[in-house]
């Protein structure tokens, strides 16, 4: 998720209509503090049980862990992009997601991201 922080400006401009949630069999008191200590613009949600990640087959229910999965949801509510996995160590899995986000929801004209 500090990938997701560190870039977090550049891919979708600060929130521009995006919202960035990551889900995890993590209890919410444990993401809540760790959200707030490294500082992620980003929301969490708590999937203890694990029935977010079986509704969209990323739980591992052996292990009692989601994958690193990344599902974009455009404007209609409809999956536009999956990355299963979701290489947060390679740069263009960035680079793939930034391109959908483009597309989905372009800058205006006269934006410039830094």
């Amino acid at each position: 998720m500090e990938a997701y922080r560190d870039q977090y400006a550049t891919l979708f401009n600060n929130g521009r209509k995006v919202v960035v949630i990551g889900i995890s069999v993590d209890a919410d008191t444990t993401q809540a503090s760790w959200a707030r200590e490294d500082h992620f613009p980003m929301l969490f949600a708590s999937d203890v049980g694990g029935k977010v990640g079986s509704l969209y087959d990323t739980y591992d229910a052996a292990r009692k862990l989601d994958a690193r999965t990344l599902f974009v949801v455009d404007p209609e509510g409809k999956i536009a992009y999956v990355a299963r996995p979701f290489r947060v160590l390679v740069q263009t899995s960035y680079t793939d997601l930034g391109a959908i986000i483009d597309k989905l929801e372009p800058l205006p004209a006269d934006t410039t991201v830094h």
